[in-house]
């Protein structure tokens, strides 16, 4: 019998369920890549929507006759000023473009508390569909100014709340159906790499948009919203929400093996204090996470709380019973200030880029890019480091305290040359995607599953969406409080980020004081 090629043996060495696996997660990996993506040309079509002011600021303050003679001929044209497009073209257009991605954030916001109840109640695959097609249109809508002539400013505002709304279907979506198919074994480095397509979405998102942003703005919006409608009939086509649909196994480390990762190694060194105690299955992941303050245990008053279901757990969570699972408000607290973090850079960076290096708005978006490169190593790194410590909190508290004086260096490094920001935007992009990307993937997965559900995987939306919910309070702040604040100084908005990063660590410090409390006790034991 002749030998398999090299290239059939590797596709049977992996069995059926290791293939669904993986289509699953390079599906909904690029399905929310497509969210990202459709998001990310707001930030760099600012450049060309007010394009010219600075420099003509620079010449009065050179030559103000030569400033004047600029500026008379502009005048004269109906459609748009010397200094961009208008509404855009006022001074206060930092304010203006804050108000668009405020409005954006602001839906994004309110409409993440009720997609993931709504999510809970429907089929994933069609809510994530309509929600796909959605975004295309209203993205889509946006670029179509451009073409139409379009100077409302309301109608832009309009467009960003439509999209903002309908944008809440993916995230709740994508991680439900994701946890679904992986278990708990090596939570935070499985997602730390799945997470990566936040940045990948962000990169792509800024290279189709900066081709475009210099010659025909419209087409940066256009192309975007073509690009996650096709994705959302891909995701008709194919998403498979569960893996029992197709008859696979549900976690690919179900039985009692598993419970020999992560934190259960201690428990080999570990008196046991009663028979009854050491017969409960506790869930390696959470030991760590969601402890006792005095016996380094999931506290067991939590079992009923959550869940109106009981001991089944086979309806839907209530919101306040998702608030009752322990460290839901304080991981969903921290991820408001780090996504106010995140989402600044997301939204300012290719401007503050021109402003500072006088780069064209197609460079400034390139440049920018490289703050998301490093966010892909930030969020791989964060879950590796939280799966070998296995300590969530204390992961995102390491990040966030080094991530504060970084952005204070990167405001007076990035003054001094291109190569100094590259640098830095590698290394901050790193220290704020990294908790960021930690808590709303391994984190909600981790709380969305815990025991005190008793199984009920329909709760996991709901819990997604309460934090993803309140870091998009955030992500809506910091924007708003970036475009009010830079007319007084860049200098100021980093140092409001650096207080953000601040009051986020300030909320993880109860459970870093429990999971370090909890390895002392595991010391003890082990020394003994």
């Amino acid at each position: 019998m002749a030998q398999l090629p090299p290239g059939i043996r590797f596709i049977t060495s992996f069995s059926r369920d290791q293939w669904y696996r993986a289509f699953i997660f390079t599906l909904t990996f690029f399905l929310y890549a497509s969210f990202h993506l459709s998001r990310k040309p707001i930030s760099i079509v600012k450049g060309e929507l007010h394009k010219h002011c600075a420099a003509s600021h620079e010449v009065e303050l050179s030559s103000y006759r030569e400033y004047a003679a600029q500026i008379q001929p502009v005048k004269k044209l109906s459609n748009a000023s010397q200094c961009g497009w208008e509404p855009f073209d006022k001074n206060n257009y930092k304010q203006l473009l804050g108000a668009l991605d405020y409005s954006f954030l602001c839906a994004y916001a309110i409409g993440m508390y009720l997609s993931g109840i709504i999510g809970e109640r429907l089929p994933i695959r069609y809510y994530l569909t309509v929600g796909m097609l959605a975004s295309g249109l209203f993205t889509a809508m946006f670029g179509l100014g451009y073409f139409y002539n379009i100077h409302n400013l309301w109608f832009y505002i309009m467009a960003q709340i439509a999209n903002g709304l309908v944008q809440t279907t993916g995230w709740p979506s994508v991680v439900t159906c994701i946890g679904n198919w992986f278990g708990k074994g090596r939570r935070g480095l499985i997602m730390g790499i799945w997470n990566s397509h936040t940045s990948v979405g962000n990169i792509l998102g800024s290279l189709i948009a900066a081709y475009w942003v210099s010659t025909c703005w419209g087409l940066s919006f256009v192309m975007p919203g073509v690009i996650i409608a096709v994705m959302g009939v891909f995701c008709f086509l194919f998403l498979i929400e569960h893996p029992k649909d197709i008859s696979c196994s549900s976690t690919p480390s179900s039985s009692s093996k598993a419970f020999l990762n992560g934190a259960s190694r201690f428990r080999v060194h570990m008196p046991t204090l009663n028979a009854k105690e050491a017969s409960k299955p506790q869930d390696p992941e959470m030991q760590h996470l969601l402890i006792d303050s005095e016996n380094c245990t999931a506290s067991p008053n939590s079992s009923s709380a959550a869940t109106g279901e009981g001991r089944h757990g086979t309806s839907a969570i209530s919101f306040l019973g998702a608030l009752r699972i322990p460290g839901v408000i304080e991981f969903s607290l921290c991820l408001l200030f780090a996504k106010l973090v995140s989402y600044t850079f997301l939204f300012w960076l290719p401007l503050y880029i021109t402003n500072v290096e006088h780069l064209d708005a197609k460079r400034a978006g390139d440049l920018s890019t490289l703050f998301d490169v490093g966010g892909i190593f930030g969020g791989i790194l964060a879950g590796l480091i939280s799966d070998r410590l296995e300590k969530r909190a204390s992961t995102c508290g390491m990040m966030l305290l080094l991530a504060a004086p970084t952005l204070y260096m990167f405001s007076a490094v990035s003054k001094m040359g291109l190569e100094a920001t590259v640098v830095m935007l590698l290394i901050s992009g790193a220290l704020v995607n990294g908790p960021y990307a930690l808590i709303t993937t391994a984190v909600s997965a981790d709380l969305g599953t815990h025991k005190s559900l008793k199984g009920n995987a329909r709760a996991l939306s709901t819990v997604t969406a309460i934090i993803d919910g309140t870091g998009s309070v955030g992500a809506a702040l910091g924007p708003l409080l970036a475009g009010l604040i830079s007319p007084s100084g860049w200098n100021n908005v980093f140092y409001m980020l650096m207080v953000a990063d601040a009051c986020a660590l300030l909320f993880l410090l109860r459970l870093i004081q429990k999971e370090l409390r909890c390895n002392a006790d595991h010391t003890l034991f082990k020394e003994h």
